[in-house]
């Protein structure tokens, strides 16, 4: 979505090209959309992609018990992954200085894939964190309600919740010819069209359900664990306890990072630029599309929620690095 593009006449219907403010066309064509943000996509994929399909293969081969906080996880890798492959998509589009080569119906599946991958990572961190608060709040009496059956059905239910809030984008139109641009991918709107109004709705609705309410879920949840553990460190005083409410701190502050520095900055900027463009014919244009940049970063958080939320994924994870040891020593003796 963008900045105004205006009518160059007085009608209803969309014209075949559309002017946009120099100041919109300068940033598509500039440095930062052309080379810096591709270059971060690029690190991102070259970060991501080894990582969460070596924690994908962890969960679902390597550890055999599946625990609820091991389902949501596998789910959430998957998701990252599915989104990292698609960023070659959008790395070429900027590269191409913002001419979309690859036809409207990619540009509908690419627009909806990131809102649908980012609406599915914050409801299972949600899922993760309830999990967690019940298995440290209510040990036994949760042990009924924490099945890996259960489990993978909420998580059946989150990517039905994502697929169903993103279904709308695969309906609209989201590529238009740009005068001294090209055909933009989901970064262009008529400041009189319909849609625009529509958007407004639309991503006011999805924010309050897909983020507000499992932020604040989430975050209460994590707040609440390591009061828990507080207590139970306070009361019992070993040092099993105190390590398990430090791995709860550093899954707070993480989790915290994510929503405020991933999801918070492109929910809301996206809200503000969608009101601005309805009403003023201005938006945060330029500052929408480096929060949607930044958004994406947390498909690299990801594998620290992993190891700091699973205990399986921890000896897993030691168990690669004890062999790796051992190679190392029986190597140097034999020499």
């Amino acid at each position: 979505m963008s900045d105004t593009a205006a009518y160059s006449h007085n009608t209803t219907l969309i014209p075949e090209t559309l002017d946009i403010s120099v100041k919109s066309a300068v940033f598509l064509k500039g440095l930062m959309f052309t080379r810096v943000m591709p270059s971060f996509y690029i690190f991102i994929i070259l970060i991501s992609l080894p990582l969460n399909a070596l924690a994908l293969v962890t969960f679902t081969c390597r550890i055999r018990e599946k625990k609820p906080a091991v389902i949501y996880m596998s789910h959430l890798a998957c998701v990252d992954l599915l989104f990292t492959l698609l960023l070659p998509l959008k790395i070429h589009y900027q590269l191409n200085a913002s001419d979309w080569v690859f036809g409207e119906v990619a540009c509908r599946v690419l627009s909806a894939a990131y809102y649908c991958y980012m609406y599915c990572s914050i409801l299972l961190m949600m899922c993760m964190s309830v999990d967690r608060l019940l298995a440290v709040a209510f040990p036994i009496t949760s042990l009924t309600w924490r099945s890996a059956r259960k489990a993978t059905c909420v998580c059946v239910l989150v990517w039905l919740l994502a697929l169903a809030g993103t279904v709308p984008l695969l309906s609209m139109r989201q590529t238009l010819k740009v005068n001294d641009v090209g055909v933009t991918c989901h970064d262009a709107l008529l400041r009189n069209d319909p849609s625009v109004l529509y958007y407004v709705y639309l991503f006011s609705i999805l924010s309050c359900l897909y983020f507000f309410l499992p932020m604040l879920v989430t975050l209460l949840s994590y707040f609440t664990i390591i009061y828990v553990l507080s207590v139970k460190s306070d009361r019992l005083a070993t040092s099993s306890s105190s390590g398990n409410r430090r791995r709860a701190v550093i899954m707070a502050i993480a989790v915290l990072i994510e929503f405020v520095m991933c999801f918070a900055p492109t929910n809301g900027i996206l809200f503000y630029h969608c009101v601005r463009l309805a009403t003023e014919g201005d938006s945060s244009y330029a500052a929408y599309l480096l929060a949607v940049c930044l958004g994406s970063a947390s498909v690299f958080l990801d594998p620290l929620l992993y190891y700091y939320g699973s205990s399986q994924c921890r000896k897993q994870i030691r168990s690669v690095f004890l062999v790796q040891k051992d190679k190392r020593v029986k190597t140097s003796s034999n020499t």
